[in-house]
C-alpha cells in the first residue's frame, strides 16, 4: 500500500499563520519563509480492527503498548522503539509498519508540500490454539467473548447443544458463581460461550473480553523472526558508552573500551545505532530478511 498526499504551498503558510500569530496581531502583517526540506521516519500503528487480544502489549518487550479495553483498540506509547515485535505478533496483521515522508520544494514552477506513507512488509510469527475451556460454572453467556474473535470460532449455545458436544453445563461442577444473571435463548434453555476449536487461533480476544475469567487458554508462539544484526566496527568505537545507557533491553555494553552485545537481548530497535556519535554501530538488514 502507498499513499501520496500533496498540498498546496499556499495552504501551509495560511496555516501556520494560523497557529503561531496572537490574537491581536494582525495575520497578513507575519511574514513567513518556507525553503526546501525534507524528512523520512518509520511509524508503527495499529488499526481500528484491533480485535483485543493484547498479545502486542503482552510481548512488547519494553512495556510500550497500552492494552486493548472492550471500548478501545491497543494503542502504541511514544516510547515505542520501533523493534516491530508487536508487528510480527498481531494475529490479524492490524499493526503497520509504515515508511514515513514529508518534503517541501519550492523551486521555480513547482510549490507544494508533500506528504508519502508506504505499508513495510512485515513477516508473522507462528500462532497456534493448544487448548482452550470454557469453565460454565463462571460463564453467564454475556457474549462478551463473542465480539472480536477473528474466525467466529466462539459462539452462544444452549444447554442442550453443550450437552450433546460432551461439554459440560453449570450444573456439571460442584461449585460456581453466586448469581441468576445469566442469558437465555428464546426457549428460556441457559446460554453459555462455545468454542469450535478447529476454527480458534488461539490469539486469546475472547479470553481477555471474559468479564469472569471463564476462559482458560493455552497456546504456541512462535519466536520472534530476526532477519537484521547490528554491525559493529570496534575501531571506531569511542567508549562514550551512550548505547549502554540508551539500550532499552539491556542487551549491549562496553567492556575495557570494546562493544560487547548481547545477541540473544537484542530486539533490533536500532535505539544504539541512532545514538552512536561516530557511526560505529549500524543496522544491517540480512539477505534473507528481504525475500518478504
Amino acid at each position: 500500500m502507498e499513499l501520496r498526499l500533496k498540498k498546496q504551498i499556499d495552504k501551509l503558510e495560511h496555516e501556520i499563520r494560523f497557529k503561531s500569530v496572537d490574537l491581536e496581531e494582525d495575520i497578513n502583517d507575519f511574514s513567513i519563509d518556507i525553503q526546501n526540506y525534507k524528512t523520512d521516519s518509520k511509524l508503527i500503528t495499529i488499526s481500528p480492527r484491533c480485535i483485543r487480544c493484547n498479545l502486542c502489549a503482552e510481548e512488547c518487550p519494553i512495556g510500550a503498548i497500552q492494552s486493548a479495553t472492550w471500548f478501545r483498540e491497543a494503542k502504541i506509547e511514544d516510547s515505542c522503539v520501533q523493534c516491530e515485535i508487536c508487528a510480527q505478533t498481531c494475529p490479524v496483521s492490524c499493526i503497520y509498519v509504515l515508511e514515513s515522508e514529508s518534503s517541501i520544494k519550492i523551486d521555480e514552477g513547482e510549490e507544494k508540500v508533500e506528504y508519502f506513507l508506504k505499508d513495510i512488509p512485515v513477516r508473522h510469527r507462528i500462532l497456534k490454539m493448544k487448548n482452550i475451556d470454557v469453565k460454565r460454572n463462571i460463564c453467564v453467556g454475556c457474549g462478551s467473548c463473542t465480539r472480536f474473535c477473528p474466525t467466529k470460532a466462539i459462539t452462544l449455545k444452549n444447554e442442550s447443544f453443550i450437552h450433546e458436544h460432551g461439554e459440560k453445563v453449570a450444573s456439571d461442577y460442584e461449585t460456581g458463581i453466586d448469581t441468576i444473571d445469566f442469558n437465555t435463548d428464546s426457549n428460556g434453555e441457559r446460554l453459555y460461550s462455545y468454542v469450535d476449536k478447529d476454527l480458534c487461533v488461539g490469539c486469546g480476544s475472547c479470553k481477555n473480553l471474559c468479564m469472569h475469567g471463564a476462559i482458560e487458554l493455552e497456546r504456541d508462539l512462535g519466536p520472534v523472526i530476526i532477519y537484521s544484526h547490528i554491525d559493529i566496527d570496534q575501531d571506531k568505537c569511542v567508549g562514550c558508552y551512550l548505547c549502554e545507557e540508551n539500550c532499552p533491553v539491556n542487551a549491549i555494553r562496553i567492556v575495557e573500551g570494546k562493544v560487547v552485545l548481547d545477541d540473544d537481548k537484542c530486539i533490533r530497535c536500532k535505539e544504539c545505532t541512532t545514538r552512536c556519535p561516530v557511526n560505529a554501530l549500524n543496522l544491517v538488514i540480512d539477505e534473507e530478511g528481504l525475500g518478504l
